[in-house]
């Protein structure tokens, strides 16, 4: 798989969380940077910055001069509105990848300081050409042109905002960290192919990590190539978060480090299959 993606040296996020849970899957992973950064850009002071546009097309000549055949190509952080171009050009090199684009835009209602109104309508674009796109909630809006709302969703209106995500191109569309009507933290599933509707509940922990949706989409991806149906893939990434996320607050570690996902990158050799999705 290529993984285009920013690499934040400290932190734990994006391509130093991303390489690890793959290789963990069994998946040989290949880190096409789209920058490089000090640090992650949550709190840690600032930031040494490298953009890497002019590496990602050569880097693709190269990987297709030497016969490189990816079985999936999953696109992240993207550092210029340029990016999403290369991107693109990586997806028609590789028409029988997996597309995934994980739109990283913003959250908590709106965009991120790095996410410019140009790189935002690119990345429609991107989504559209993608097999599968993983937003969290405030990134779907933004996708949709929908307002944010910090209201709880019902199941209508999950399902109507995993069907209009799913009109702008893609198969399979994932959307983290969405607070329902009944109370219950989930992420939402639609399969286009299959008409489905799924959802994995997930227990509330009242801190914020950086690089959780990294390593929730690398556990969905690494499933999914390795054969899970999308309800498993959503309840494995989810499972395995979760765990992570509660190692990381039951040691009280900085949240600014991210999660403490070494301790438990074991349990990813197991290759077990939790079932606890449900249908919308």
């Amino acid at each position: 798989m290529a993984a285009i993606h920013d690499l934040s040296g400290f932190g734990r996020c994006s391509l130093s969380v991303i390489l690890p849970v793959l290789s963990a899957m069994g998946v040989q992973t290949v880190a096409v940077p789209t920058a490089v950064l000090s640090t992650h850009t949550g709190g840690l002071g600032d930031v040494v910055f490298r953009d890497l546009t002019d590496y990602i097309s050569p880097a693709l000549h190269h990987y297709k001069k030497l016969g490189i055949d990816f079985d999936a190509v999953y696109t992240g952080f993207l550092g210029s509105e340029a990016q999403v171009g290369h991107c693109l050009e990586f997806f028609a090199a590789y028409p029988d990848a997996l597309k995934v684009v994980d739109p990283v835009m913003g959250d908590n209602g709106k965009p991120y300081r790095t996410c410019t109104a140009e790189i935002q309508k690119k990345m429609h674009m991107l989504a559209s050409a993608a097999d599968i796109i993983t937003p969290n909630l405030t990134e779907a809006a933004m996708l949709t042109g929908g307002g944010f709302s910090f209201s709880p969703l019902t199941r209508s209106d999950a399902r109507s905002l995993l069907s209009r995500l799913s009109e702008m191109g893609p198969r399979a569309v994932v959307v983290t960290g969405a607070e329902l009507a009944t109370g219950e933290l989930a992420n939402l599933g639609y399969d286009k192919d299959t008409g489905s509707f799924w959802y994995v509940p997930c227990d509330y922990v009242p801190v914020s990590y950086p690089g959780c949706g990294d390593i929730y989409a690398s556990v969905l991806i690494g499933s999914l190539l390795c054969g899970a149906s999308l309800p498993i893939a959503m309840s494995r990434a989810a499972g395995f978060v979760e765990l992570a996320v509660k190692t990381t607050f039951g040691y009280g570690s900085d949240p600014r480090y991210g999660v403490m996902f070494e301790s438990v990158l074991p349990s990813l050799f197991q290759n077990s299959v939790t079932g606890n999705y449900k249908t919308l």
